[in-house]
């Protein structure tokens, strides 16, 4: 349940701790995703600056993209449910309003996009907008949006504390133009710029200064969800990005199944052994999820894409190997889970960003595996894991969604193990613990049709 009463999601949510259930034999599922979070929240903010109607199907319905839906409620943009054809829930449609309205508070919960893609829509609004979040969101880094935002001519108020809360003085319009913004900490800094830049005065001329850029399929997806509206993105070097002023189209937007959060259930079978599958997997996506078929053979699992399902099953073994996650930072726990029961050590490098996550990920994975009785280092960028025998004991998910599912994979092979709060899921896929179990039962409905055809 959102702050103003509203909730999407009308899944029975289990909450508290949570005994992770082991498997008992080889799995044979197929399983469907909710949409992804990622594409659900750049498509709403899309279509409240688009210049008519948009309707969004088979969308996420989740604590992240309800708290976008408040948010631009607030900011006095129509947002309807409506009976869709998704497995999960309703379609969207999203009416505009301009300019936006003022006067308002807008809380970001825990979720990053909501935060860093709803502060540029401060300044378009008629009066102030206060931007808060959640005690366990607020050391989230912002001081580069904040800066970002005033160069192209937004009035913000942080109290000098360079992070939330902070307020928005809306004039009704941002003049835009060229804009320095060192996005090392968060890709989303440089999504949420584009994403409204059309509408400023003069469009947006972004120029990344940083040494690396994490992520970066999260901005190929900004970029590619702007060009199906009709924006056309300029991309004259690598980190740089020029936006023309311009109206955004209304449309229908199908939204693709949250691949990342496929991933727990698709490292399941290398662990448990038998095969998983996820269906409604695209054929391209700007998802980093979709690197999971050669990560996942990488490491010793089996992949195949048919009919839209991408099936892993469990190979000989499930083999140590050195990666660079940079762009698939959000891959880490699951990838984590699995090299604990490697043939060899893992390092996982490129990921240093992800310490500014809901927590810092990889001090809490270190400190998860090690309570179980396992073997893992803090690198200055990564992690390396090394394999041993593990026992059960609590897995902290640190109100990070991505740690809950992780635990649930340790959990298959090791018995006793228990999540400390499994609602932690609700972010992004609410309906976590029922599906998982479900893909331990093999009584899907997915699965069945499957076999069937």
């Amino acid at each position: 349940m959102t702050a103003d009463g509203y909730s999407l999601s009308s899944a029975t949510r289990t909450s508290g701790r949570w005994r992770a259930p082991i498997s008992e034999g080889d799995l044979h599922a197929v399983v469907t995703v909710p949409g992804s979070k990622s594409l659900t929240n750049r498509e709403l903010i899309l279509s409240a600056l688009a210049e008519g109607p948009s309707r969004l199907t088979a969308p996420l319905h989740s604590d992240d993209s309800a708290r976008m839906i408040v948010a631009l409620r607030a900011l006095g943009v129509e947002i309807d449910l409506v009976p869709g054809a998704g497995d999960y829930g309703d379609d969207i449609v999203v009416t505009p309003t301009w300019p936006l309205r003022g006067d308002t508070t807008v809380d970001c919960g825990q979720a990053g996009t909501v935060m860093r893609f709803a502060a540029p829509l401060g300044g378009f609004a008629d009066g102030d907008i206060v931007l808060t979040a959640h005690e366990s969101a607020l050391h989230r880094p912002m001081g580069a949006m904040i800066t970002a935002l005033r160069d192209v001519g937004v009035d913000i108020d942080d109290g000098g504390t360079w992070s939330l809360p902070f307020s928005v003085r809306g004039h009704g319009h941002v003049r835009g133009g060229e804009v320095t913004i060192d996005a090392s900490a968060s890709s989303q800094f440089v999504s949420g710029l584009l994403l409204s830049a059309p509408h400023f005065d003069v469009g947006l001329h972004l120029v990344h200064s940083g040494e690396r850029l994490p992520s970066m399929p999260h901005i190929d997806m900004t970029v590619e969800a702007l060009a199906h509206r009709g924006v056309h993105v300029e991309r004259p070097s690598i980190g740089e990005w020029i936006v023309p002023a311009g109206p955004i189209r209304g449309k229908e937007v199908a939204i693709e199944p949250d691949l990342s959060n496929a991933a727990p259930f698709l490292a399941a079978a290398m662990v448990a052994g038998g095969s998983v599958g996820v269906t409604g997997w695209p054929p391209h996506s700007t998802q980093p999820g979709h690197m999971l078929g050669d990560i996942l053979t990488l490491m010793g699992g089996r992949t195949h894409r048919r009919g839209g399902v991408l099936t892993v099953s469990a190979g000989s073994g499930i083999h140590g190997v050195d990666l660079d996650l940079s762009s698939a930072g959000e891959l880490t726990p699951t990838l984590f889970a699995l090299a604990a029961f490697a043939d060899s050590p893992t390092t996982l490098y490129g990921i240093g960003h992800i310490r500014g996550h809901e927590t810092d990920r990889i001090a809490a994975l270190v400190g998860n595996l090690r309570a179980l009785g396992g073997e893992a280092h803090e690198l200055d960028d990564g992690i390396r894991i090394v394999p041993k025998p593990l026992h059960g004991g609590v897995w902290h998910a640190h109100h990070d969604h991505r740690m809950a599912t992780a635990g649930a994979v340790i959990g298959l092979a090791v018995p006793g193990v228990e999540v400390d709060d499994i609602g932690t899921t609700a972010k992004t896929i609410p309906e976590f613990p029922e599906i998982w179990q479900r893909m331990l039962d093999g009584s899907t409905a997915d699965a069945e049709t499957h076999r069937a055809s």
